[in-house]
């Protein structure tokens, strides 16, 4: 009879403590990737009377991935760049890369447009030789939303200046 009495306050004390392992043991919330975001010249600077290639570079770690400028869904944030430069300095449009579609088992193994490792955001930069300026800075604004294969973050906006 003791016997069965241990047995049984064993067994529930096993049980309780099954219990409260996942109270106690909650995973760590995944955190935003640091997502590196930098501007270049094709040439040393911009100068007047010409034209220079320009880009924006976007590394994403691995595991990680950002949506491309077209998504392929309503829900997803489009990456977007928008390039402020001086008055007189025309700004091409902006050439995004070709999209990578992956299936997520997060999206019910819906198709999504994404970009992975490097992305780069090519531009062109005209200079006119009337230009009485000094030097061309320029301001990119980049928008964008990144997600891993089980959850995406809030979308971010990420500055880049350079002359």
């Amino acid at each position: 009879m003791k016997t069965k009495f241990i047995y049984r306050t064993f067994i529930v004390a096993a049980i309780a403590v099954l219990i409260g392992i996942p109270a106690g043991f909650q995973a760590a919330p995944v955190p935003d990737p640091s997502i590196g975001v930098k501007g270049y010249y094709s040439n040393d600077k911009a100068q007047r009377g010409r034209t220079v290639r320009a880009a924006i570079v976007i590394d994403i770690p691995a595991g990680y991935h950002v949506n491309s400028n077209r998504p392929l869904n309503k829900y997803s944030i489009p990456t977007a760049l928008k390039i402020e430069a001086p008055r007189g300095v025309n700004i091409g449009p902006v050439i995004y890369p070709r999209a990578i579609v992956r299936k997520l088992k997060a999206v019910n193994n819906e198709p999504l447009a994404v970009y992975e490792g490097r992305a780069i955001l090519r531009f062109n930069v005209t200079v006119p030789a009337s230009y009485q300026g000094g030097e061309v800075v320029l301001k990119a604004r980049l928008r964008y939303q990144s997600c891993n294969d089980e959850v995406c973050f809030p979308p971010k906006n990420q500055t880049w200046i350079w002359a």
